[in-house]
């Protein structure tokens, strides 16, 4: 499937506190694919729940693939969203997670992880030049990074953590 180039420096917008969630699959002994591939197509079939209900709080995310591993990072309105959906009877995640830790987790066919991170509305830098509308872009409004989008975010970041800020009519573009 090709996607169109946002060509220019870009950003997202966001502003409201928001969380990344990032959780991986990793298939730890290929040849017992009656174990894993179940696991994986339970995490398809949430993936495809999320997106067609985004009142549950997901905003957006992406799937990624490696050869072992499936890696998602997701976009959610709220931590207390993202766990209401976790443990939500009537969703997808909380039958088939109790399925997973009574069927395959002690197997060591698949090993999962997820992280989840709360970001204040002015804690986060996103820039794109010249790619796909993607990442927090594509979950919340994407946007040129012009003007104060272009810098102001990025120097007040810098500041915050105590690195070097290049004058604004020097900075360098990503």
């Amino acid at each position: 499937m090709k996607q169109e180039i946002s060509n220019g420096r870009s950003t997202a917008r966001r502003d409201e506190p928001f969380v990344v969630f990032m959780m991986g699959v990793r298939v730890n002994r290929v040849l017992f694919f009656w174990r894993w591939v179940p696991v994986l197509l339970a995490l398809r079939a949430m993936v495809r729940e999320m997106g067609a209900a985004p009142e549950k709080g997901c905003l957006g995310g992406e799937t990624f693939f490696s050869w072992r591993t499936v890696t998602l990072v997701q976009y959610w309105d709220s931590y207390e969203t993202l766990e209401r959906y976790a443990r939500c009877p009537e969703s997808g995640h909380l039958p088939e997670w109790q399925r997973f830790n009574r069927e395959v987790r002690r197997s060591g066919v698949v090993g999962l992880w997820h992280e989840a991170y709360t970001v204040g509305s002015a804690e986060y830098e996103a820039i794109y030049a010249d790619v796909p509308v993607c990442g927090l872009a594509r979950a919340t409004v994407h946007m040129p990074a012009v003007g104060g989008r272009e810098t102001r975010r990025r120097k007040g970041i810098r500041e915050k953590l105590g690195g070097p800020v290049e004058p604004e009519a020097t900075q360098k573009a990503v």
